[in-house]
């Protein structure tokens, strides 16, 4: 995983340039502040094994990884500011619109939506159909819009105890599913391979939020890179808060014997990313978290 990171990391800086042009330059240079900082890359990375597991090659999907890794950036922007979760801190360092303003956050959250389709468009060659980049792309913008984070967002800030599962579903699975769906089109991978790692990743997605939430009335501000125990200061709809800290974990093993099971007839070698990022999910550990 470490490797793929590495590799994820080359080509996001290799896709956001600097600009000698002032204003594009401001807006690139917010784009880079966040999305070059530091991250586990568990969205792109998963894209990629997805590909594999399929039988294609990490080259083929890594520009589709990107793309999902620009959208994830801008949903965090997004869910930082203000009149969202009004967060100061993620990854480590203070927020986009901390550094950077709110209208430069908004413009720059605008700017990753259109890298990340021109990205993925930009994928087509001789190995890859404009067949299957057109169908990775109604899928990534699928998990954006109102099947997807703004419908997730939009529940959050609701703040509804009855909407919890469909917020998480929304926000934080609907990105990992489309992550591993995309890698696995890009993969050549067939209908019925794309339901079952949808599947998968969509039990990941959930097992996140739920090691999150934990951890976040578990751990310090330091551990996290983000705020301890905002969730709790503001009364924010999290599993701790609905079913209790233990509960959320046997949830969260419940969870993860789903996923295996949908890996179930996949290559035991070509499968063991996606097998190792299940087993480094756990709510006593922060290596990968917070999932950001």
């Amino acid at each position: 995983m470490a490797n793929k990171a590495n590799s994820i990391n080359k080509a996001l800086n290799d896709a956001v340039p600097l600009c000698t042009n002032p204003f594009v330059h401001k807006i690139r240079e917010a784009m880079r502040y966040f999305l070059l900082s530091n991250s586990k890359r568990v969205r792109p990375v998963l894209c990629l094994a997805a590909c594999e597991v399929v039988g294609g090659h990490e080259s083929t999907a890594m520009p589709v990884a990107c793309a999902v890794e620009m959208i994830h950036a801008l949903s965090l922007i997004q869910d930082d500011l203000p009149c969202m979760d009004d967060e100061s801190l993620g990854r480590g360092k203070p927020t986009n619109h901390k550094i950077h303003g709110k209208d430069i956050a908004i413009l720059t959250a605008d700017a990753f939506i259109a890298l990340a389709v021109t990205h993925t468009v930009a994928a087509t060659s001789e190995n890859v159909s404009p067949s299957r980049v057109s169908r990775a792309v109604m899928e990534m913008m699928k998990a954006v819009g109102t099947d997807g984070l703004v419908a997730g967002q939009a529940a959050d800030v609701a703040g509804e105890r009855m909407v919890l599962e469909f917020t998480h579903i929304h926000k934080t699975a609907a990105l990992l599913e489309a992550a591993a769906v995309m890698g696995c089109i890009m993969g050549g991978g067939s209908d019925e391979e794309i339901k079952r790692l949808r599947r998968y990743a969509r039990c990941v997605g959930l097992m996140y939020q739920v090691v999150d939430d934990v951890l976040v009335v578990t751990k310090s501000s330091e551990e996290l890179g983000k705020t301890a125990g905002k969730d709790l200061m503001t009364g924010k709809l999290t599993y701790p808060r609905v079913m209790g800290v233990e509960k959320s974990k046997e949830y969260v093993e419940k969870l993860n014997g789903k996923a295996c099971e949908h890996l179930q007839g996949f290559d035991s070698d070509k499968v063991a990313p996606l097998l190792l990022l299940l087993n480094t999910l756990s709510t006593d550990k922060t290596d990968l978290v917070d999932c950001r």
